[in-house]
């Protein structure tokens, strides 16, 4: 056969390999308990490619070609949501998702590269395999934390919709269980290869191996998860539960809006929606925190704009002493002309008055909520004008909340984007906070999987801290999420409704999340660098001659 015959057949297989991966991984990112199983296969058709790579530009190109046919296929919602956003033409949407793909899935062509060298240079046998399969998936998790990524999306979330295969984030996160699937993946193809090469007999000798440590991840993660869902059930606190109101009014698209009826009237619609939705709320339940979504008021809370912006104001003030109800809503925040997407507090205090409190949103999306100071120009604004202008929060906080009669809840405060980001709130959780509290405008996304799969991040927060959560958004998906992740109560996608979600108590329980934060990367990339240049150095070392005893002519 000739070179280019093998290398045309080498393409071919690598398009089928690509594919196979790419549907396999379409399948499980549903979030469907039916398709959990496939995350222990769906790297396989891939790895088979990379290991008929014929050199290392063969094995970029796989890594380059499963970059895209994923995005593709996962996300190919976005450039939709791109185009609405921005009015941009739905073909440059697309380019700038493909262009961009490579570089926000790094992590895949990473992993071809370095799988490609070591399977050329670690020579042959079990502890060769194994070399190459941890070094390789180490590398493939410490670049997906090295690397940006818009939805930090990673394969270990495929096992989000197994109750018990979930439960091991609260060690090392989604990327840990990406870790375990790299793993439980290499070892289902050695297995399959060692059949094929050598038959039943022979072959099920060599197979036993890998399947034992396949047998052993999958059912080490379901015992963990038995182990941890009971604890968290045991754990119930001896105090009265938490009644939190959730308001979805499901008011979308306000700059339309106004640009319809004017920004007063639409102001004036979106505040009285809420009031009517929180008073239907407050006649049928005893609420101890009442929770609109993030961005609701869309002005500047405190320090008004204009006379309009000031009575607006009083009005939500008056709202919540009138009903002795704490009170936690989306608007803006202003402080010497740098304007904060924020979180803000208001609530009845002991003596009559208002008490306040806010937080500022700090992981802004970018461009959409916010242009660094670097790029941020006048050209840069004529010509992408829906550019953000928010400034960036200071940080992780636990924000305290005085309730009624006398009680108060640290909660950890989370505005949109910021439940993406596993150290983020582990900071919060480790400083103190009983209950997540999520604000967030999903409405862009409406009618795409975006807010199933937002939720879906929200979970693992709740799981990785072992707190429970509230999450409010403006169309949905607004929920009760418990601390082993399971969604307790929701306002679907795109429905109105005012619910009062009963947060169960429970007391701290430690995890290794909340202790270290988001270790799993930062530690997967350095013991991939070490596991990577260790034995190179090593072998220079050995190899170094030893200095001469003679002395030096003219010593």
């Amino acid at each position: 056969m000739s070179a280019g015959a093998a290398r045309a057949r080498r393409l071919a297989g690598l398009l089928l390999g690509v594919a196979g991966t790419t549907a396999l991984a379409w399948l499980f990112s549903s979030l469907e308990a039916r398709w959990v199983a496939v995350v222990w296969v769906s790297l396989v058709p891939w790895l088979w490619v990379l290991d008929r790579a014929g050199s290392w530009r063969e094995a970029v190109l796989a890594g380059v070609a499963l970059s895209l046919a994923f995005t593709s296929a996962v996300f190919g919602w976005f450039p939709g949501a791109i185009q609405s956003y921005s009015q941009a033409p739905l073909a440059v949407c697309w380019l700038a998702l493909w262009v961009l793909a490579p570089f926000m899935e790094l992590q895949f062509i990473a992993f071809a590269l370095v799988r490609d060298h070591l399977r050329r240079t670690s020579g042959a046998g079990p502890w060769a395999f194994w070399r190459v399969t941890l070094t390789s998936a180490l590398v493939y998790v410490g670049t997906e934390w090295l690397c940006p990524k818009l939805f930090a999306e990673t394969l270990g979330q495929g096992l989000y919709a197994s109750e018990l295969l979930r439960q091991g984030a609260d060690i090392a996160g989604a990327h840990g269980l990406t870790f375990v699937i790299i793993i439980a993946n290499e070892c289902v193809l050695a297995a399959g290869k060692a059949l094929v090469a050598h038959g039943p007999g022979e072959g099920w000798k060599r197979a036993l191996a890998p399947l034992a440590v396949l047998a052993a991840i999958v059912l080490g993660g379901l015992g963990y998860g038995q182990l941890r869902y009971r604890q968290v059930a045991d754990a119930r606190a001896s105090r009265p539960d938490l009644v939190v109101g959730v308001v979805q009014a499901n008011i979308t698209k306000y700059e339309k809006l106004a640009a319809e009826m004017g920004m007063y009237d639409v102001v004036r619609m979106i505040l009285d929606t809420h009031y009517r939705l929180s008073d239907e709320l407050l006649q049928d339940r005893k609420v101890d925190l009442l929770v609109w979504p993030e961005t609701v008021y869309p002005t500047t809370f405190g320090t008004p704009k204009s006379e309009a912006g000031a009575e607006f104001d009083a009005e939500i003030s008056e709202f919540v002493s009138r009903r002795q109800v704490p009170l936690l809503f989306g608007t803006y925040d202003l402080e010497q002309e740098r304007e904060y997407n924020a979180a803000m507090f208001v609530g009845p205090g002991r003596d009559g008055t208002l008490t306040r409190s806010a937080y500022r949103k700090t992981m802004l999306f970018p461009l959409t909520e916010w242009v660094p100071e670097a790029i941020d120009s006048p050209w840069l604004r004529e010509r992408m004008p829906w550019t953000g202008y928010w400034k960036r929060g200071p940080g992780p906080q636990a924000l305290a909340l005085p309730l009624r009669e006398g009680r108060t809840l640290t909660i950890a405060p989370l505005i949109c984007y910021e439940s993406i980001f596993p150290g983020y709130v582990a900071e919060e959780a480790r400083r103190g906070a009983e209950l997540i509290v999520t604000l967030s405008n999903d409405s862009w996304f409406s009618g795409t999987p975006a807010p199933k799969l937002h939720l879906m991040h929200a979970a693992f927060r709740s799981i990785e801290t072992r707190l429970p959560q509230v999450r409010v958004t403006n169309s949905g998906i607004s929920a009760l999420i418990s601390p082993t992740g399971e969604v307790l109560t929701e306002v679907p996608d795109d429905h109105r409704g005012s619910v009062a979600m009963t947060v169960p108590q429970t007391p701290h329980l430690p995890t290794l999340m909340v202790a270290w934060g988001d270790w799993p990367g930062p530690t997967a990339l350095v013991l991939s660098v070490v596991l990577l240049l260790g034995p190179s150095l090593l072998a220079r070392r050995k190899v170094r001659p030893a200095p001469s005893s003679h002395p030096l002519p003219g010593a």
